[in-house]
């Protein structure tokens, strides 16, 4: 095989993918201004002295983050699910609760950060990849004994019975982990302790033209922890050995066992790789929101696997343009909807999932649509 250039590497696993978030930001932020100012042109003034198009322009960049922030999030959990469906064609439905789990290790981590006053001493660089990573590892883990214990044994049965099993963890995962936080802390709201640390918690006033945005400094770490996680996933993917053998058995599991790849092994990893991607996202979440419980997992679950199937499940491309869109379809209704008496906020949700309904009638297979090898 002929050797790539660092040029040709460069491209293909830095350049390339940092254009193709940049574009897919651009795109959706661009067709949602559009749509937020055709709103304004139809109801100028929701409200008595409120004019919808003035706020729009005032609130724009503030929602355009709020949105990056959000849709990223969405993109790493969909990661895990578009990963086990390109390699099993099985929607592992627990992946939510190894998002919970995440956020979970996360705030134990913080909890001895504080205790041992490493918050205000250690560098907050540091510190969050410490946080990231515990979470990480300990949901990749747990992915992977969930696929031997759960997964594994069920893997020649009819599609509903892992699918059951799946919801059957889920529900395990959840009363686990709060029976846990009832005998250790007799609580099931775990507060981060980062309040009274500037690092996390300053704003950090942003000029855009005339408008000053305040951004919280753990939209900016959601930020650039997702965009250095999706880089690796590119790379380890696309220009690994192990990235070629995950590609192999998803393309056919069984020619892949006989040309020497351990599918046992690859599917493990493919496992341990989505939840850690999962439990990466709890830990950034958890940082972001503050509180968490062990039922915070649904909702951000929900979304991501609604955003997996919008960009075309089965595709790492699609997990990312789908958590996107999601997450700048949901940043846009809060902004505008809220002028609305109405409807308000609370409907936000009503309002995205009816376009993704729209979106996925006339694209069924999603934006970027499932990749399907045909067999002969």
């Amino acid at each position: 095989m002929e050797a790539r250039s660092p040029a040709d590497w460069m491209y293909r696993f830095l350049l390339f993918p940092l254009g193709q978030m940049l574009a897919f930001i651009a795109g959706s932020a661009f067709i949602l201004t559009l749509l937020a100012y055709g709103i304004a042109l139809l109801f100028p003034e929701p409200r008595p002295n409120i004019v919808l198009a003035d706020q729009i322009g005032r609130q724009l960049p503030g929602m355009v983050i709020s949105g990056i922030t959000t849709g990223f999030v969405y993109a790493m959990i969909a990661l895990g699910y578009t990963m086990v469906y390109g390699v099993l064609k099985f929607i592992n439905f627990a992946h939510s609760e190894l998002f919970m789990v995440g956020s979970v290790v996360g705030f134990e981590v913080f909890l001895v950060f504080s205790a041992q006053a490493m918050l205000l001493t250690w560098h907050p660089v540091l510190l969050v990849a410490i946080a990231v990573l515990s979470a990480g590892l300990v949901s990749g883990l747990l992915a992977v004994t969930m696929e031997r214990v759960a997964y594994r044994p069920l893997r020649g049965a009819p599609r509903l019975v892992p699918l059951i099993s799946a919801i059957g963890v889920s529900f395990f995962m959840v009363d686990f982990v709060r029976a846990l936080m009832a005998i250790t802390r007799n609580d099931f709201n775990l507060t981060y302790p980062l309040n009274g640390v500037d690092w996390a918690r300053a704003p950090i006033p942003l000029l855009i033209g005339t408008t000053t945005v305040n951004l919280r400094p753990t939209q900016i770490i959601i930020i650039v922890g997702a965009v250095l996680m999706l880089l690796f996933l590119n790379y380890f993917v696309n220009g690994t050995k192990l990235g070629r053998g995950i590609r192999a058995v998803s393309q056919d599991m069984t020619t892949a066992g006989l040309m020497g790849i351990n599918v046992n092994r690859i599917i493990a990893l493919t496992f341990f790789v989505g939840g850690a991607f999962g439990g990466a996202a709890g830990a950034l979440f958890g940082m972001n929101v503050g509180t968490v419980t062990p039922f915070v997992g649904f909702f951000p679950g929900l979304k991501a696997f609604i955003a997996a199937v919008l960009g075309g499940i089965g595709s790492v491309t699609g997990a990312l343009l789908g958590g996107l869109t999601l997450g700048m379809i949901e940043s846009f209704l809060n902004g505008v909807l809220v002028y609305f008496p109405v409807f308000g906020q609370r409907y936000t949700d009503i309002f995205a999932f009816a376009v993704l309904i729209l979106i996925l009638i006339f694209r069924p297979s999603g934006i970027l649509g499932e990749k399907v090898d045909e067999k002969v």
